[in-house]
């Protein structure tokens, strides 16, 4: 026990109090310890560093006068009657989201705002907001203007129904900033002119926003020709070291590391070399240590696993020659023996199972690749055009078009690359909003405000499909949370059917949304006329029965919630028909990271790790986080995420993904030493993680109608920590 006094310790007492929380106390968890740090992180750190302000408007003076936020967020919309925005509005949003009285439920919770969005000084000492004061700025850019809108979107911000993510939550109404936009996907073409480019839309956009994906599909392979001389290709593998050290070198104003990641199909030549690229004793000449790897995977390469018939990888540069596209604008699956049978294609011969082993040796090792099930991804796409890549964390699945570029790096041909404008519901919080419909259109509405406002300058292709197809992602957060708040345990029938009815309601009402914003601005997106969504067959599956939740729990939790009838579909799809939808893509859910703790939520739609979770932060060292709202009563039902067969993970996100028209960030926890009984084909001796278990969670995945697979995050037993060996059914 601590005496009452502060104990002498050379670190600050808010770290010292929050470590306690790992150290059981007559086997139980000090949850208080937890409260304590908290409140000595606001007496010791937050309070006694924070410029305070006789009044608002003398704060907000300040603020503008130094620079720290932007006088357009405040006062730029203009109206013959005056300003949009004048002070008295402004002091109303302030004085609603401070009527609120947030509170934050945890140590790491405060900790993770007041560190990495709330403003500071330039000099780093001192802070100039509070979670409220963030809060106001945001929903005083998303409102666009609109009065009504900022008013009802500072009201979900505050009560955390929606969560902006990182990029623009941490940006709005600042006057040095980045973007508000998360992640970027750009593709390169066969040439040096567009490798060029693409190296420097990757500096640029790593420099100005957030993680920046990289199509290297269509590169031709090491020894192909280069002007028709033999052998001159050097491959993918320069490529990526050019792209790991732009990223290393350019981040957003040192508030975000670059970060990026390749993505490969598995029939290209290369693909051994770009797996040999994350292998710990790889030649430090091709090693990659900060860049991301994933693979593009279609359907055939699981039908050769399966039969076991050679596996032919295609020339790239011959490819694109003899069909006159790039290889990602190829369905390989539809194409691969007309390509092996065609003479006039180089290819080579290996054998597809000693690659699978390969992936899974890999992705033990590294955690990477990802992977891309690209024919998954197109078969369910709703609209004209080919997914051929994914993002960073592997839930963006958008069309994308090829470019051409010109001797002086301009274009002849302007293709269309993506950037991702992101957001999250927090699934508990939404449950319990006094209009889930409303609070939907109002995710939306914030969403559209970003990708109204991107202007990103320094790569066209980006700036052409931001304009023509309004793309957003809104996701989800805080399933485990929930689930467990409700005493439903992860993987149930009942959590699937939990999960199926949120998402199902989430896919209705953002659809609804994007239609009444078509209706108001006249304008869909461009091709509109071309999508499932127009011709109908989209909403086909809605209409062949009625949805209906089976558990009676479930069933009340969602009682305030409209879960759509097959006629409103029926009139939703006419509505759609008529005046179309403003937003090509809608959907995606995001891995949450630093965001969650911030909400007091489980992270995205994955269980949770720990009890208490032990999280590195740099320069402190250990922090540590109880499982959100952990208690007596949620306790059995917070299971860690490496304790679960990873097939009941697999089928909570293949529920989700039935409504979702993009991606979601899977990720998959293997233990080195698997519990005995978890996986029914793991028997006697042989508990020990194989690759032939991860090829069968990747299969099952495929299976299942899962579109990507995110990080493989594997916990080995020397890595264990205290709380994770002792807790596990200890008291509160």
């Amino acid at each position: 026990m601590l005496n009452q006094k502060k104990p002498n310790y050379s670190a600050k007492t808010y770290f010292y109090l929050n470590n306690l929380v790992n150290i059981p106390v007559n086997g139980e968890i000090p949850l208080q310890r937890d409260q304590e740090a908290l409140k000595a992180y606001f007496e010791e750190e937050i309070i006694p560093n924070t410029l305070t302000f006789p009044s608002l408007e003398e704060k907000l003076a300040f603020l503008v006068d130094n620079n720290y936020i932007d006088v357009e967020v405040l006062n730029l919309y203009k109206q013959a009657d005056g300003d949009i925005y004048d002070f008295i509005f402004i002091k109303k949003i302030f004085k609603q989201i401070y009527a609120a009285n947030f509170k934050f439920k945890s140590f790491m919770g405060a900790y993770k705002f007041y560190t990495q969005y709330g403003l500071k000084t330039n000099d780093q000492s001192k802070y100039l907001e509070r979670f409220e004061d963030r809060i106001a700025f945001n929903a005083l850019y998303l409102g666009n203007g609109d009065r009504t809108l900022a008013v009802q979107l500072a009201e979900e911000l505050i009560s955390q129904r929606y969560q902006p993510a990182t990029p623009t939550f941490l940006n709005a109404g600042k006057k040095k900033r980045g973007e508000m936009i998360s992640c970027f996907l750009i593709d390169i073409a066969d040439s040096m002119l567009s490798i060029g480019r693409g190296v420097n839309s990757a500096l640029q956009l790593s420099r100005i926003g957030g993680g920046v994906g990289v199509n290297l599909s269509n590169l031709r392979a090491a020894g192909d020709p280069i002007k028709e001389i033999a052998n001159a290709s050097s491959g993918v593998l320069p490529v990526m070291k050019l792209l790991e050290d732009s990223f290393s070198y350019s981040n957003q104003l040192g508030q975000r590391n670059g970060a990026g990641v390749v993505y490969l199909n598995v029939f290209h030549p290369d693909i051994l070399d770009f797996l040999s690229t994350k292998k710990e004793n790889a030649d430090e000449k091709i090693r990659v240590k900060t860049l991301s790897l994933g693979l593009v995977v279609p359907d055939k390469y699981y039908e050769l696993i399966k039969t076991n018939e050679p596996m032919y990888l295609f020339s790239p540069y011959s490819v694109e020659k003899e069909y006159g596209i790039p290889f990602s604008y190829i369905d390989l699956s539809a194409e691969y023996d007309n390509m092996v049978a065609n003479d006039t294609i180089k290819k080579t011969q290996i054998n597809a199972r000693e690659l699978e082993q390969e992936i899974s040796r890999l992705q033990q090792e590294s955690g990477y690749p990802y992977i891309l099930n690209i024919d998954t991804a197109n078969n369910t796409n709703p609209v004209d055009g080919k997914i051929i890549m994914s993002n960073l964390c592997s839930e963006i699945l958008q069309p994308q078009e090829p470019s051409k570029i010109n001797a002086d790096l301009s274009y002849d041909q302007t293709g269309t690359d993506i950037s991702c404008n992101l957001g999250s519901s927090n699934i508990m919080n939404m449950l319990q909003s006094p209009d889930f419909a409303k609070s939907v259109h109002l995710a939306i509405r914030a969403l559209t405000t970003v990708t109204d406002s991107s202007k990103v300058l320094e790569v066209p292709t980006v700036i052409k499909g931001n304009s023509m197809y309004h793309t957003i992602g809104l996701g989800a957060m805080g399933l485990h949370t929930a689930l467990a708040i409700h005493q439903i345990e992860y993987g149930s029938k009942e959590s699937i059917e939990f999960t199926e009815a949120y998402f199902l309601a989430l896919n209705y009402h953002s659809l609804a949304a994007s239609n009444e914003i078509a209706q108001e601005r006249r304008e869909t997106f461009v091709g509109f006329e071309k999508s499932k969504y127009a011709d109908g067959s989209y909403f086909d599956s809605y209409l062949a029965s009625e949805f209906t939740i089976a558990n009676e729990k479930v069933k009340n939790l969602f009682a305030n919630v409209h879960l759509p009838s097959i006629a409103d579909w029926k009139e939703l799809k006419e509505k759609i028909y008529e005046h179309g939808l403003y937003h090509r893509n809608r959907l995606a859910v995001a891995p949450n990271g630093s965001i969650s703790y911030v909400n007091e939520t489980s992270a995205s739609l994955h269980p949770i790790t720990q009890l208490v979770e032990n999280r590195q932060e740099k320069k402190v060292g250990s922090i540590f986080y109880p499982a959100p709202f952990l208690s007596n009563e949620t306790l059995k039902y917070y299971k860690s995420a490496y304790d679960f067969d990873q097939r009941k993970i697999i089928d909570i996100y293949a529920a989700a993904q039935k409504h979702i028209d993009q991606g979601m960030s899977l990720t998959l926890f293997m233990r080195s030493k698997l519990p005995e009984g978890l996986y029914e084909w793991k028997t006697g001796a042989s508990l020990n993680l194989t690759t032939r278990d991860l090829s069968r969670l990747r299969n099952y995945a495929w299976t299942k109608g899962i579109k990507s697979l995110y990080y493989i995050r594997t916990y080995t037993e020397d890595d264990e920590f205290s709380m994770a060996n002792t807790c596990e059914s200890c008291m509160i």
